[in-house]
Order: structure tokens, then C-alpha cells, then sequence
């Protein structure tokens, strides 16, 4: 969960359950199918594609579901889905970037639009948010991966810009265009990480404290929950003591 951790991509979800996994699963299916389409079928000769392979293995996801999902990029009647990006404010003046595919826009904007009203927040033009933010890769390792000095080292041989450790995870930040080459050499150093992705990362954290902990956060469940929306972030730094008294 990336809650109030930094700047990690949010994944908030409570739990595992089957229905969670199968939502993640066709957003790992879609990502899959776009890369495919985008270049060769080929994750060896499609580094979009070998991305979104590694991160779909990484959550288990089956290797037939991953064929299937690359098999149609290719058929005559493969969706065509466009990548969107919508930028507003949730509660307490926190930035929001939504990053959707969608074989709908229609249907996917007015979703999005929708859920920020009904939620505290307000949908914004595109730019009102992203100048914020750094467009950078992202690679995660588990904290048994190796120590915070470990991790800093082949991070610096790999040419990565910086890292952020806590107790369950070292999250490794390159230059946008140099993930794949910085990725390729954390692996050799390393073993797989357990994500690898492009993120938007904020320069600045905005406090958040009180009810409108538990309002944002209904806010970002509302949004992941979309089955058009692939990704969620936020520029919002909670408390430890905020964040238990909404999730109890």
C-alpha cells in the first residue's frame, strides 16, 4: 500500500480477495494487450511489452492468461483502447493523477468525473496537476532483496537517480528513458524486482490530517476501482496514526 509512503505508485486495496485479483487481473491483461499492439509481440523485442510481462509474472498471473492477453493485440476484432490522462484535487488540496485505458473515453470520463464530485474532490484540465510532478521509472525490490547500502550501491552502478527504503520495500528511481537499461542491470545485480514502471512522482508532498484522510482515501479506492483506470497517484502525506484510524 502506498498510502502516505512517499511516492510509490497507490495500490490501497484491503486484501487479496478473488474478486480484487481478477479486477487486477484484466488491468494487467489490458496493459499487456496495449503494449503488443504498440510493437512487436514479442517481450524480447518489446521492451513496453516485456515490462508489463515482468509485472503481470510478479503478481502471479497466470501464463495462460498472459498469452491470451498478448494473442489478442494480434486478432481482427482486438479492442482498440486509448490512453488518457486526467488530473484533479481531492480532499485537503491533494493533487491526483488518473491514468486510464479505455475503449470508451465517453464512458471513462464521465466515470472519473463523477467519482471525484461524489467524492470531495474536482476534476481539472489537463496540466493543472502533472507540472508537479517527474515523469520517472520506477523499479521495486522487496526489502529481502538487500540492505538499504546493498540496494543504494546497485543502484548507482546501475545509473539510477535515487532510492527510498522502508521496511517492506526499496523503491528505485531512474530517468524516464533510462528504465529499461537501468532495469536490465538491477536484475543482473539484484534477481527480478517485483514491479518495474513508469510513474509520476510529486516534488512536493501535501499534508493531509483528520476527516479528509478518510475522504481521500474513498476517493482513490473509488477511482482504482474503475475498470477503465489503470493507475493512481497522489501527492498526499498522511500520518501513521490517520491512516489507522481509517482503515479500523
Amino acid at each position: 500500500m502506498a498510502g502516505h509512503s512517499k511516492f510509490k505508485n497507490i495500490m490501497h486495496r484491503k486484501g487479496r480477495a478473488d474478486s480484487v485479483r481478477s479486477k487486477l487481473f484484466s488491468k494487467l491483461s489490458r496493459e499487456i494487450t496495449v503494449a503488443a499492439k504498440s510493437g512487436l509481440p514479442d517481450p524480447n523485442m518489446n521492451s513496453r511489452l516485456r515490462l508489463a510481462v515482468n509485472n503481470a509474472k510478479a503478481e502471479s498471473m497466470p501464463k495462460d492468461n498472459i498469452d491470451r492477453a498478448i494473442k489478442k493485440a494480434s486478432g481482427a476484432d482486438a479492442d482498440t483502447y486509448d490512453e488518457i490522462r486526467y488530473e484533479g484535487f481531492g480532499p485537503g488540496g491533494v493533487g491526483i493523477i488518473v491514468e486510464v485505458l479505455t475503449d470508451n473515453r465517453n464512458r471513462a470520463a464521465a466515470n472519473v468525473r463523477s467519482t471525484f464530485s461524489k467524492n470531495g474532490g474536482n476534476l481539472g484540465e489537463t496540466g493543472s496537476v502533472s507540472f508537479m510532478w517527474d515523469r520517472m521509472g520506477q523499479v521495486i525490490y522487496p526489502a529481502a532483496a538487500g540492505s538499504e547500502d546493498q540496494i543504494m550501491e546497485a543502484a548507482l552502478e546501475a545509473g539510477a537517480e535515487d532510492v527510498e527504503s522502508d521496511e517492506e520495500t526499496h523503491t528505485i528511481f531512474t530517468a524516464f528513458d533510462a528504465l529499461n537499461e537501468v532495469a536490465q542491470a538491477l536484475e543482473t545485480a539484484l534477481g527480478a524486482p517485483k514491479s518495474t514502471h513508469l510513474v509520476w512522482r510529486p516534488k512536493a508532498l501535501t499534508p493531509v490530517t483528520g476527516d479528509a484522510v478518510a475522504t481521500l482515501m474513498k476517493l482513490i479506492d473509488a477511482l482504482e476501482d474503475d475498470d477503465d483506470v489503470q493507475n493512481v497517484y497522489g501527492n498526499y502525506d498522511v500520518s501513521d496514526e490517520d491512516m489507522e484510524k481509517f482503515a479500523s
